[in-house]
C-alpha cells in the first residue's frame, strides 16, 4: 500500500461526537504514512452521513520494543487521550481503540496542523531571547553547536504537565500539531506510562520551575480521578496494567507533592532522537 497522493483538505474542526464516529463509522484506508516507525494508516471514518479523516494504527503492524510489552502500544495511545480528556486541556486528539481491516487498532482523529507556527528553534548564543526557553545544546554540524529552545508558551507547559504525568518517553516536535484555531494537539503515546521513568522530552524548558494554580488544580482532579474506583481508574484498567496505574497515581503525587515540573533524572536519556 502506497502513501495517499495527496491528502484531502479537511475542517480543522472536529466533529461533535469524534470518538463516536471514530468508534462506529466504516473505516476505510486511503494509504500508508511511510514516516511512521509503526504501520499507520491513513483512513477515512464515515457514519451517519458524517465523516472525518483519521490515523488507524493496527497491534499487528506495531514493531516490538524491549522495554514495553508486544501488542500494547495502541492501548497507550488511547490511555493517553482518557488522561488527557480528564485534565479539560483536550491535548490528545479523540483516540479509540476499535477493529479495523487489519485487526484491532488505535484509531485517531487526524489534526490539520498550521506550518507556520514556531514552536521549536535553533538560535546562536547561550541564553534564549524573550518567549522561549531553553532546552539544551545540540551540534548542527562542522563543530558548530547551537541552543535548541522552545516556544513559552502555555498551551506547551500544559504539554508537559500531561507528559509528566503519562511517564512519555518520546516527546519529539514532530508530534507537536498547532492548529489554524490556536490548538495545540499532541501525538505518538505509544511508549507512555512504563512504571519506570522513561521521561523523554523537548519540552524541558520549565524544569524545576513551580507549577502554575492551573496545573495544580489539575493535578488534584487526576488524582481524585485515579483513585481506587475513580472515574479515571476505570477507564484505564482495560488499557495499562494495574502496576502501571499505580505508577501514575505515584507521578501525580509527586509533582502534587514537589510543586514543580520535574527535572530530568540522569538515568535515562532526557531527549528522544532524533529530536524532530
Amino acid at each position: 500500500m502506497s502513501a495517499p497522493e495527496r491528502i484531502p483538505p479537511r475542517s480543522v474542526t472536529p466533529p461533535p461526537d469524534a470518538a463516536g464516529l471514530l468508534a462506529r463509522g466504516e473505516l476505510t484506508v486511503r494509504g500508508r504514512i511511510r514516516e511512521a516507525s509503526n504501520a499507520a494508516l491513513y483512513c477515512t471514518v464515515s457514519h451517519d452521513g458524517e465523516d472525518a479523516a483519521c490515523i488507524y494504527k493496527p497491534v499487528a503492524g506495531e514493531r516490538p520494543l524491549w522495554d514495553f510489552p508486544d501488542g500494547t502500544l495502541a492501548q497507550r495511545e488511547v490511555a493517553a487521550y482518557e488522561v488527557s480528556e480528564a485534565t479539560g486541556w483536550g491535548l490528545v486528539p479523540p483516540t479509540v481503540l476499535r477493529e479495523g481491516p487489519y485487526g484491532e487498532g488505535m484509531c485517531q482523529l487526524w489534526v490539520e496542523v498550521t506550518p507556520e507556527a514556531e514552536l521549536l528553534a535553533l538560535v546562536d548564543g547561550e541564553e534564549p531571547e524573550p518567549g522561549w526557553k531553553a532546552v539544551g545544546f545540540a551540534e548542527v554540524g562542522e563543530g558548530r553547536t547551537a541552543l535548541l529552545v522552545h516556544a513559552d508558551d502555555e498551551r506547551l507547559r500544559r504539554l508537559a504537565v500531561l507528559d509528566a504525568v503519562i511517564n512519555n518517553a518520546d516527546r519529539k516536535g514532530g508530534h507537536l500539531l498547532p492548529t489554524g484555531e490556536g490548538r495545540l494537539y499532541g501525538i505518538d503515546h505509544g511508549v507512555t506510562f512504563n512504571a519506570e521513568n522513561k521521561l523523554r522530552t523537548l519540552l524541558w524548558g520549565w524544569a524545576g520551575e513551580a507549577l502554575t494554580e492551573e496545573a495544580v488544580e489539575v493535578l488534584e482532579g487526576l488524582r481524585k480521578g485515579l483513585a481506587e474506583g475513580g472515574p479515571l481508574a476505570a477507564r484505564l484498567e482495560p488499557l495499562i496494567t494495574g502496576a502501571e496505574i499505580d505508577a501514575t497515581r505515584a507521578r501525580v503525587g509527586a509533582l502534587l507533592a514537589s510543586g514543580t515540573h520535574p527535572e530530568p533524572s540522569g538515568e535515562w536519556p532526557a531527549i528522544p532522537w532524533p529530536p524532530v
